[in-house]
């Protein structure tokens, strides 16, 4: 998810733990996601109070959602105006084949999570889709394999999943500056993925002319990506709560589709058409034929008299 989900967030997070209204209105309780609501008993002058409890998964919320409102401030006035500028500049066949590039560079490191979740299968696909790309693909600027004859889809995976996959809880819910919404097992399994290529390789994957320009792209691209879902976010009620429930649900997903529950995380409906980038996108649904007109029944004769 890297640095562009801290620009995921994108509004207030209310941070007020309790609500006060004028009795005899009766309080309407909204219940945000993931957090539960109490209603005391009315206090002495008649008002009744509502607490908000803290979220089990979200036990550093107060520090959460102080790093939310920031990157809020920080992507309203640099990130998203920065992605929206390299969208309009870059030819889309351009930011396609950056795109690309990056994802092809990181298929070995997919590859082997696979290989650790005990999935052969997947992790020789994965190898194959590096090797076709890395030739054909002209590097990986074309994503030659996951057209026909290869049919080689390209999938996420990491460190992280692999822990999921064999019980690892998320942890604590997380919202970190340079980072976005995150766990402490999606830190620790990123942080490991982040360290193969540049111990593994070396360079150029540990110098900087690299990894800086890397990083930038890598945020720029994702920024565009997920501009729709982070206007949807936006829009909902609590803003932060919304984002964690929204990022909770989805890597449980993930981790459930590992196992082969479930059919991976949902999106907003109206971003559903704008998911993936070019190398990410789900296959069109085959065109039903046309069904044809039935026709109705004739009336029944008319028997005289």
């Amino acid at each position: 998810m890297g640095a562009v989900l801290s620009a995921a967030a994108l509004v207030w997070a209310s941070g007020q733990p309790i609500e006060a209204a004028p009795a005899p209105v009766e309080p309407v309780v909204v219940a945000a996601p993931a957090q539960t609501e109490e209603t005391l008993p009315p206090a002495s002058d008649g008002q009744t109070i509502t607490v908000t409890a803290r979220s089990k998964s979200d036990p550093m919320q107060g520090a959460n959602a102080a790093s939310f409102k920031v990157v809020q401030a920080v992507d309203n006035k640099l990130v998203g105006p920065a992605a929206e500028t390299y969208k309009k500049l870059l030819p889309k066949p351009a930011r396609a084949g950056l795109g690309n590039f990056i994802r092809n560079i990181g298929e070995p490191v997919v590859a082997l999570n696979f290989l650790l979740q005990l999935k052969p299968g997947k992790a020789a696909e994965t190898l194959g889709r590096f090797g076709i790309n890395s030739t054909l693909g002209v590097g990986g600027l074309i994503d030659v394999a996951k057209g026909k004859p290869f049919n080689l889809p390209h999938r996420r995976n990491g460190f992280a999943n692999t822990l999921g996959f064999y019980g690892v809880g998320p942890g604590p819910y997380l919202y970190l500056p340079g980072i976005g919404s995150t766990s402490l097992r999606d830190v620790v399994g990123g942080a490991v993925d982040g360290v193969i290529l540049p111990m593994g390789i070396g360079a150029p994957f540990n110098k900087p002319y690299y990894t800086i320009p890397n990083g930038l792209v890598r945020s720029l691209d994702r920024r565009v990506e997920l501009d729709c879902q982070i206007k949807a976010l936006q829009a909902a009620d609590d803003p932060y709560a919304a984002t964690r429930a929204f990022y909770l649900k989805k890597r449980k997903a993930e981790i459930d589709a590992l196992h082969g529950r479930g059919n991976g995380p949902e999106v907003p409906e109206q971003c559903k058409d704008q998911l993936s980038g070019p190398a990410e996108a789900k296959p069109a649904a085959a065109a039903a034929p046309p069904v044809a007109p039935v026709p109705e029944p004739a009336p029944a004769p008319v028997t005289p008299g």
